[in-house]
């Protein structure tokens, strides 16, 4: 349970050296069904490991819980049907509190969602763009432009199993005043990264995340910027590019959006007024 990476024979071509037999170090990708109360929800294809966080991060995207008090347990069983079958790990039927409503139909997912794509299951943008109960534009949170460009280096330095592997991805949660690191997780799919952060956040009873920045390793897709409304977090902030509808989303809903934060630079898409620039550069300063 929780194997995060696996070794493998492979064959090491070097044009300049030959040829050699080596071992490798890959990250292990299984999929993961949810469940709630027996009922298939949807399926995911993970690392292994914080599947509860990552199960309780995916209700909170979802719409389904918006507070640890909706996510009453959770359980590993075995294989399909559950009858007898030997425990993989990769089953986790989840218990709702009494009071919070099953999900429906419409949000059971009939196929399930490669590591690359949190909403490759949802009919229509419609459908994506859950409401969220938090109201992430009136969240008074400020960032110092110079915490901001420290950390994806914060970031980098935790990525343990990245230096093993070189194929996961990160997301970290920042406190926004002080920069102390929160909680990070890594995993193969970038939206599950996320969503065991969120689902950190459920399992220890802290949404909202406000005054808060998600920091994430790849690019801000609109996926990321839905789950961090969701949560409540009012600041995402992206080592590379967001989509433009990642960019429109984050206007939509009062998050500022910051990207290509690299070597002391960064791109601010959406409500500029939370990065605080105690000198401005040359050109233009931020504008509100």
């Amino acid at each position: 349970m929780g194997r995060i990476t696996t070794r493998r024979s492979v064959l090491r071509v070097a044009l300049d050296a030959g040829t050699r037999r080596r071992a490798d170090t890959l990250a292990v990708e299984e999929p993961l069904e949810i469940r709630v109360a027996g009922a298939p929800l949807a399926v995911t294809m993970r690392t292994p490991g914080h599947d509860l966080e990552l199960a309780a991060g995916f209700l909170v995207s979802e719409g389904i819980i918006a507070e640890g008090s909706g996510f009453r347990s959770a359980i590993h069983c075995g294989g399909p049907g559950t009858g007898g079958a030997e425990n993989t790990y990769n089953v986790l039927d989840v218990a709702l509190a009494p009071w919070v409503a099953p999900p429906s139909a419409e949000q059971a997912r009939a196929f399930y969602t490669t590591s690359s794509c949190g909403v490759c299951g949802k009919a229509s943008i419609d459908q994506v763009a859950t409401i969220s109960r938090y109201d992430v534009a009136s969240d008074a949170a400020a960032v110092d432009a110079e915490t901001l460009a420290a950390l994806p280096d914060l970031l980098r330095a935790q990525q343990d199993a990245f230096d093993k592997t070189g194929g996961l991805h990160a997301a970290a949660l920042f406190d926004a005043a002080t920069g102390e690191l929160l909680v990070l997780r890594e995993d193969v799919g970038r939206h599950n990264a996320v969503d065991k952060v969120v689902g950190w956040a459920v399992l220890n009873d802290r949404l909202p995340l406000g005054g808060t920045v998600l920091q994430v390793s790849g690019r801000a897709s609109f996926e990321l910027v839905q789950k961090a409304v969701m949560a409540g977090i009012p600041i995402l902030a992206a080592v590379s590019a967001p989509s433009s509808l990642a960019a429109e989303l984050a206007e939509e809903r009062g998050l500022t959006l910051v990207g290509f934060l690299r070597e002391r630079t960064m791109n601010v898409y959406s409500h500029p007024a939370r990065v605080r620039v105690a000198e401005p550069a040359r050109g233009d300063t931020l504008q509100a």
